[in-house]
């Protein structure tokens, strides 16, 4: 096989026209993301409770921080996606694990709900500067018909990360007397590991760069899946407000915590098989069934006040978050030539998380008392759009041939 560059969106990157997908840098990367998700998610269950009980902002609170955290992020995505196509991806990398930290300290020395605002949007920067080039890494340096499992792996690992942050916050819970603030700094320890070990990433030797800065040479292809995920995102407001509304129905912190976790334990199971399947079939399929389980999520949540529904439905959201999430990158990878990776998957992450930024805030504006109505308006819109999408599966997925 040619090891020369192709203009086509699956391409093999040069140099490997084959080979194991599981890369040393898939592995480091998926350790550097597992200990930064332990540290993000050990703050992330209890931050609505540190917001709303514990610095006293109301609910609109909630949604505005993740809103604009997530704002942060997709703006700082779109513009790091499109650097990684022409300079190295490993320093942006460490940046952005850096800043994800700091924002954590920040944090941890908020006495009031704006210091939490700054330090969540300097850790979502942080996010934002990483995510392109860490992904854009993985995708160039794994064959085309197996980056499905790449993505999921390395989903499964950083979602581990997630389970093993509010394990740990759950047990601090217990053993500091149900304070919160000694938290948010234990979530400052892995943060830091996570940033040392990004030394251990090896970058390929460059070539001169070839991709355009100009979006219009992207293809159209992936244009139409842009809107589609992005319309999605309209009405997929923050996590955040899902854990309030499982305090609002009654859950203690504790029950919100392992509720979290059972969530994230679902993910981080589905993540690799769900890869594995869309390797198989089409990513259009795959996040069509995603989205199916994110309809009865959010409209059981809507409807339900028992705790052990809620507690259900939270674990059906995981297999949603399994089934979107690195499918998405892995469906987005597909229609990118290898110069075009970084540009395309951080464009593709900063227009959805402008997206998620507008749910959040309309979502926190129309929470009301216990969040029924978006819950259920998600719920339907995710339900129409699940359904045009597993009716027309092959009108957005690239051939691989």
């Amino acid at each position: 096989m040619s090891e020369q560059p192709s203009d086509g969106p699956n391409d093999t990157p040069p140099g490997r026209p084959g080979g194991s997908w599981l890369t040393r840098n898939l592995k480091v990367l998926s350790g550097v993301s597992l200990l930064q998700d332990a540290a993000s998610e050990l703050l992330y269950p209890i931050l609505p409770i540190f917001l709303t009980t514990v610095l006293g902002a109301p609910a609109v609170v909630v949604g505005a921080v993740e809103g604009v955290a997530e704002g942060t992020a997709a703006l700082s995505k779109v513009i790091s996606g499109r650097i990684a196509d022409r300079f190295h991806a490993r320093p942006m990398i460490g940046l952005g694990y850096g800043l994800a930290a700091l924002g954590k300290v920040i944090i941890a020395a908020a006495v009031v709900w704006p210091v939490v605002l700054a330090g969540r949007a300097v850790d979502r920067l942080g996010k934002g500067i990483r995510d392109a080039p860490r992904d854009a890494l993985i995708a160039t340096g794994v064959p085309p018909p197996v980056r499905g499992r790449a993505f999921g792996f390395h989903r499964m690992m950083d979602t581990a990360g997630a389970v093993i942050g509010p394990l740990i916050g759950l047990a601090g819970y217990q053993l500091l007397h149900h304070h919160i603030r000694p938290l948010l700094i234990i979530a400052v320890v892995p943060a830091v590991a996570s940033v040392i070990l990004v030394a251990a990433v090896r970058e390929p030797s460059r070539r001169h760069r070839t991709g355009s800065w100009r979006l219009r040479h992207l293809p159209s292809r992936y244009w139409r899946v842009v809107a589609v995920l992005a319309l999605f995102s309209l009405v997929n407001f923050p996590d955040a407000l899902l854990l309030l509304r499982l305090h609002e129905i009654g859950f203690s912190v504790s029950a919100v915590i392992g509720a979290y976790v059972t969530y994230n334990a679902v993910y981080a199971v589905l993540s690799y098989p769900a890869g594995v399947i869309t390797d198989r079939l089409s990513p259009p399929a795959v996040f069509g069934a995603g989205l199916v389980l994110f309809a009865l999520a959010y409209t059981g949540l809507g409807l339900t006040r028992s705790h052990t529904a809620a507690w259900l439905l939270l674990a059906v959201y995981g297999g949603f978050t399994a089934f979107t999430d690195g499918v998405g990158k892995a469906w987005i990878s597909g229609l990118l030539a290898h110069h075009e990776q970084g540009t395309g998957q951080g464009l593709f992450q900063g227009v959805t998380g402008l997206a998620v930024l507008a749910a959040g805030l309309w979502a926190g504006l129309a929470w009301g008392h216990e969040g029924t109505v978006p819950l259920l308006v998600s719920g339907i819109a995710a339900a129409v759009l699940a359904a045009w999408l597993l009716t027309h599966p092959d009108r957005h997925h690239a051939d691989p041939s």
